[in-house]
Order: C-alpha cells, then structure tokens, then sequence
C-alpha cells in the first residue's frame, strides 16, 4: 500500500472522529451534581443529605459583603443591588435588611395575609384595632416613611404585609446601618451584607455561574468609580470555583502530558508520524465511550465521568505502543498485529470485565464510567489490531535492537526471579503495614474532597454568623403521613424552638410553617375573621374618628372577605412564587409521606436542639454523620466490586492461558503491586478515600498488562527486548500523565495521580523480575 494510501486512509480516519465530535457536542450535556457519585440512600438521615446536597434550602443561599468604602456609600451600592437583583428572575429572594411592601408575598396570595400572619391569634378584626391602626398611619404618614406606606393603604391599612415580611426576613439579622445590613465592626472596618437565595440548586455549575455574573453586573454598576470590593460566598460559589479549578488543572495536566507523550513517542520511535498515528486509537477510545455514554445516559453525563474517564482511556495508548514496538524488518504490520492480538485481547477482555463489575454498585456515576471504559478500551484495541496497520508502512529496522535496548535487557537477565516465598513475604509484609499501621484509615468525610481554600471557607463561616445563615450540618426532621400532618407537628415545635434561642442554644430557626400555616391554623384564623357586613360597620367606626374617607378602604375590605371565603392555602398554591421555593425547600412531600425541615442558625448546643426535637416527635438529623455513613456504604460497595473484578480477572486470564501455575505468576505482580501502594500510601500519612480504591482498579489494568506482555515475549530473547521497549514506554508515558497529576491541588485528581504513578512504578518493577522467563535471558 502506497504512502498517498495511506495517507488519505488516515485522513478519512480524522474525518470520521470529527463528524462523531460534531455528534457528541450537539448531544452532550454535563452535570455536576455530585449525588450521581454517591450510592441509593437506604436510611433517612442519608435521604435527606442528598436532597439538601443539592436542592435544600443551604445549598442555594449566597452570602454577599460589599467593603472598602464609607457605610454610607456601601448602603447605596447595597439598595441599588438589591433593587437589580430583586427584578432578576434567577433569585427568589434578595434580603439586604430593607423593609418591603405589597411586593413581600405575590398579588395573588395578598388576599390571604391574614391566614399567613398570626396577629388573628391573638387580636381581633375590631373596631378599636382598626382605630389604633388608622391613628398609626396617620403618624406615618406625617414621617420620612409616607412615600412607602401611602401606596399600601387603601388595601392594607394595618400593614399586615410589612408584618410578614419582618416575620419571613432572616432569624438572626445584622445590624441595621443606614437602612440596611452590616457586620457589627468588631472584627475590623463594616461591610454591608446582603443575602441571596437563588433557583438554582448549588449543584448546578452552569446556572451557578449566570447568577454570580448578575450578582457581579449589579455591583459594577451600583459601585461606579468607588474602590468598593465585592465578596461572594456560599456553595453556588464553590461549585462554580471547583469546576473552574478542574478545568484549568485538567487542561495544564492534559497539554502539559500530551506533548510529554508525542515527545516520548518520538524519541523512542524516530519517526514524526508515530504520535500521530497513535493518537488515533486513542481518540477513537475517547469519543467512542463518550458517544456511547451520551446514547444510554444521554440526559446528564456527569463531569467526573468524563474527567476520570479520558484518564483511564490513557491505557488504550498502551495497545498501539505495543504494537509499534513489537514492528520488525520483513514481517508486515498486519502481521505483527495478528501475533500479538492474542495477548492484547486478553487484557482488554480482562480489564473491561473487572469494569463490568461496577454495574452492581448501585451508583449512577460508576455505570457511566465503567460504559465509557470498556466501551473505549475495546475500540482501542479493535482499532489497532484492524484499522492502524493498514496506516503503517514498512520498517527498516527493529526499536528493540538498539544499544539503549540491549543494556536494559542484560541488566534485567542479571537480576534474580523473585520466587514465591520472596513475593509472599513482601506482601505480607505490605499487609501487615496496611493493616497494624495507627492512624486514620479511611477517609469519611466529603468536605475533604474539596479543593476550595481554608481562608475562603473560614470567611465562608464568617458571613454566615453574621448575616445568620442556617447551619450547613445540623436540621430537624419532622416526619408524617402528609404535609399537614408535619405542619401541624412543626407549629408545636416552634415554641420550644423559641424557648432554646432565648435560652441561647441556638440563635434562630425557620421552617415552611412560617411561610405555609398548617390548614388548621388558617381555618382558625379564618373563624376570626368577621363578615363583610360586620367589618364595614366596625371600619367605619374606627374611620369616624379620622379624616380618612369612608370608602378609603374598600380594597381591604374585598381582601378580608376574600381570605375569609377562600380554601386553606396548600403548597400546590404557591407554584410559581418565590413562597413555593422557600416554603418547598423545607417541606419534602413524598407518596408514602412528607418531612418538614428545622434549619438552624447559629446552632451552640446540638444535644439541648436533640433532646427538645426528641421531645416533640421530631430529630436532629447531622448531615455531617450521614455523609460518613453514605461515604462507607458506598465504600463498602467499591471494595465488593474489587473484589469480584479481581475473580474476574484472574478467571478472563486463566481460561485464556490454560495454565493455574501461569496464571498465578501472571495475577501475582498486580496483586502484590495492590498491597505495596496500599502500604505505602499508609505510611505517607495518607487517609485512603473512594477515588483511591478506584484508582487502585486501574493501577491493576495495568499491571496485568505488562505481566500478559511479559509472559507472551516467552523464551525468545528478541522478543523480550521489544515486550521491554513496549512496556517502558508505556509506563513511562503513564507515569508521566498520573505524575502530573499527583502534583494537583484537587483532592480527587490528587489521590488518582499519586495511586497510579506508584502502582505503574511497582508494576514496572515487578512484572519483569516475576513474570519473565529466564531461559530466554541466556
């Protein structure tokens, strides 16, 4: 076949890469939500964390301080924010300590401020009420107030709109400077504070991002010329900042790895084309996993999936460099291929059922991933066993035979086998340091996951003591057989509640009964409230003695008899206002029942809130435990996967060889390899997390490759130089790309790189002096 040939094979190769590139893009949608990595919950406590993870109340809150100017010019950039992003449908609620009017609940739902409001509990629609409301509003309206409270009184003359919106502000708010909120100063110069509640869940990087660059265009234009600084916290934020973070290191890491990778591939073959053509099984491997990922979950690809994914298609540059290596003078590449399509398949057959195994997790993410590895691993080797040789012309000389070759394979024949009992007493001796060694073994907890700084989550913690943001770690759990069931239970609690903030356990609460009263509290508050006839003969009493207009008030009187005719006011009736969010996020409806939340804020002694929750049919739910507990279950999932990808593995190999003594020799360095990176790990310091154990998976793929290559090059001398030039560059590439990544600052990425480089370092170093046969030393 003609170099013009295969040229233009190669280039009908690209062209069809990029037309299912071009597919993928259209399709491809990328989630960010970390529940799709975590296990089914099997408790409640575990429930209600993935729930609040991303949707809960906590999760959506953004904590806002503008500093570096006078108070009086931070309170005006202030209300104008507030006025920008109160307009901006993405927010449901922009709180900055203004007081607002009719705007407080929507138009619809005005009528029914007296069911919501508990003033009926114990005052009466009278006659001497109304006269004391009606001689305050004259004295506001004689105030600096007047432009605010004329608009509201013809349909609220007893400003029970205003009432509510006090009621429904923060438990615990800042100072008031200015008219609006501010730190209290103690801690250096004051900042005015607003607090921000938006749609989107915090797991929602993309919608995350367009909030933050509004909350960014507000404060630009409300600052002008000012040397006003704006801070922006809150888990929206970190989303945003993580993926961001990613991104960058993932692309450093990638570029950096790749030209590291053409490089090698260069120096170890002397031919320009050979990153090239190489690269092409490779980006088969990527884009066929991707595309199959995006054709069965093509919903949400998670952004995990497709970061650790592309990391472990880096195995499928094994499979070309071993065919490169294993190209010789008068033997054509097809040829070559077919020679070593045995013990490649048997690898990729190996590999790709350990991967299977992680359809039995029960864990969303881990079945994307397991599809895109096996579906990507078994296109790169079909790739080059089929469609690469036809690319490869003919070779002049064998990269095996060359000076460098030959001293490294002298020196490998010169070093003892390592016999059984040597191998067994280095794994157990690796056990035993995995096993005895003190210290944390496993590491539980999520948040050390997170590559977001201590000083950003410390001044994170610092916002929300002062603006009085529930706590991230500690609510209350009511649970009933419906929503009016957990209302009713919620409304019992609250008096209690209010005992242990007096009390100083806790600074404040909130829950959706002061949003949405139970249908029994508003039925009571509905029998208090008089006829049309007996409120307009009571108002015109209190109006007598006024120079306000008979018919002033007609509004308040349709509204009045409005909420007093109307069916209770149920959750289905606040869709579409910014009540169904805040009243929504702490009421969780379900067919076999409903939960009611208690968030709290500044939360000093959980087992007073525990012990009062207990005694009012309700319990205080630490997220924090059920994260760890989560984090075990799954963990506990993972190692039972590993534990039948290695019997699968050990099985693939074993009916492929046909031989228990080869198989064993074969199994042994990735076994080994396995405890020794544990061990090492252990005596680093190092808390083993999840992405460790699934890193260890594919140390093992690995591994296993270089044993079956080992023990494929048999007793023929030349052929153990070209299995040891395959499998060098191949570690050295891997270890390269994993090395980099070990240098991360991202946890995840961080223990995935350090895991691999070790396990191809000890692989590198086992599988030659175990698996070689030292009669083709000679």
């Amino acid at each position: 076949m003609g170099g013009a040939t295969r040229t233009g094979l190669a280039l009908l190769w690209l062209a069809i890469l990029a037309i299912i590139a071009t597919w993928i893009g259209m399709q491809l949608q990328v989630s960010g939500d970390l529940r799709r990595f975590m296990p089914e919950a099997r408790t409640s406590e575990q429930k209600l964390l993935l729930e609040e993870m991303g949707e809960g109340p906590g999760a959506r809150l953004l904590l806002v301080a503008l500093s570096g100017d006078t108070p009086d010019v931070l309170a005006a950039q202030s209300r104008a924010m507030h006025e920008t992003l109160q307009a901006d449908a993405r927010f449901v609620f922009v709180a900055n300590g203004e007081q607002q009017g009719l705007e407080a609940i929507p138009d619809p739902l005005l009528p029914y401020r007296y069911l919501l409001s508990p003033m009926l509990d114990t005052q009466a629609l009278d006659r001497d009420m109304l006269a004391d409301a009606l001689d305050q509003r004259l004295q506001d309206l004689g105030s600096p107030a007047a432009g605010q409270i004329e608009p509201l009184l013809p349909r609220d003359p007893t400003l029970e709109t205003l009432r509510l919106a006090e009621a429904w502000m923060p438990a615990s708010a800042p100072d008031l400077l200015h008219g609006v909120w501010f730190t209290d100063g103690n801690d250096g110069p004051r900042e005015a504070l607003l607090l921000l509640e938006t749609r989107a869940g915090g797991f929602d990087p993309e919608a995350q991002q367009a909030v933050l660059s509004a909350v960014r265009t507000a404060f630009d234009a409300a600052s002008g010329d000012s040397p006003a600084t704006l801070t922006v916290s809150g888990p929206g934020v970190f989303s945003v900042e993580i993926g961001a973070r990613t991104r960058r290191e993932a692309t450093a890491f990638g570029t950096a790895g790749g030209i590291g990778f053409a490089l090698m591939l260069l120096l170890a073959y002397r031919r320009w084309q050979v990153p090239l053509l190489a690269g092409l099984p490779v980006a088969s491997a990527g884009l066929a996993g991707l595309a199959m990922v995006v054709a069965l979950f093509g919903d949400r690809v998670h952004g995990i999936t497709l970061a650790f994914g592309f990391t472990l298609i880096g195995i499928a540059a094994d499979y070309p460099i071993h065919l490169l290596s294993h190209l010789r003078p008068g033997r054509t590449p097809r040829e070559s291929a077919r020679l070593i399509w045995r013990t490649m398949a048997t690898g990729v057959a190996s590999t790709c059922l350990a991967y299977l195994t992680f359809f039995v997790s029960g864990v969303d993410g881990l079945r994307q991933l397991a599809v895109f590895t096996i579906t990507g691993l078994a296109t790169a080797a079909l790739a080059t066993r089929f469609l690469l040789p036809p690319l490869l012309g003919p070779v002049r000389r064998d990269v095996a035979d060359v000076p460098l070759a030959r001293h490294l394979h002298a020196g490998l024949a010169a070093l003892p086998r390592l016999k059984s009992p040597l191998l067994l007493a280095l794994a157990g001796l690796a056990a035993a340091v995995v096993v005895f060694l003190p210290g944390v073994f496993w590491q539980n907890d999520l948040a050390r996951l997170t590559p977001v700084p201590e000083a950003q989550l410390a001044r994170d913690l610092a916002l929300r003591r002062a603006l009085g943001a529930p706590d991230v770690r500690y609510l209350i759990a009511i649970e009933g057989a419906d929503a009016e069931a957990v209302l009713r239970a919620s409304e019992h609690l609250q008096a209690p509640l209010d005992a242990l903030r007096v009390q100083g356990a806790i600074s404040g609460f909130d829950m959706a009964a002061r949003y949405l009263p139970s249908a029994a509290t508003q039925q009571r508050r509905q029998a208090r409230l008089p006829d049309r006839a007996t409120l307009q003969a009571e108002l015109d009493a209190a109006i007598a003695a006024t120079p306000f207009r008979a018919d002033a008030f007609a509004p308040f009187v349709d509204d009045v008899e409005a909420a007093r005719t109307a069916a209770p006011l149920q959750m289905a009736d606040l869709v579409d206002t910014p009540l169904e969010v805040q009243a929504g996020g702490l009421l969780l409806e379900r067919e076999d029942g409903a939960t009611a939340l208690v968030t709290l804020a500044g939360l000093v002694d959980p087992r007073a809130v525990a012990h009062v929750a207990a005694a009012n049919g309700a319990r205080l739910v630490d997220l924090k435990q059920a994260s760890e507990s989560l984090v075990a279950a799954y963990r506990q999932r993972i190692l039972w996967a590993l534990g039948l990808a290695v019997l699968l593995l050990a099985a693939g190999v074993g009916i492929v060889l046909r031989h228990a003594r080869r198989t064993a020799r074969v199994m042994a360095p990735m076994l080994v390899t396995t405890l020794v990176v544990l061990a090492v790990l252990r005596l680093c310091g190092v808390e083993l997390n999840l992405f460790h154990l699934v890193a260890l998976m594919l140390a093992a793929g690995l591994g296993l490759d270089y044993a079956l290559f080992f023990d494929h090059a048999g007793h023929d001398a030349a052929e153990q130089r070209r299995t040891l030039h395959a499998v060098a560059v191949c570690a050295a590439s891997t270890l390269m790309v994993f090395a980099l990544l070990a240098l991360s600052s991202i946890p995840v990425l961080r223990a995935i790189g350090s895991t691999v480089a070790l396990g191809v370092l000890c692989n590198l170093l086992l599988a030659p002096l175990v698996v070689r046969r030292r009669e083709g030393m000679a």
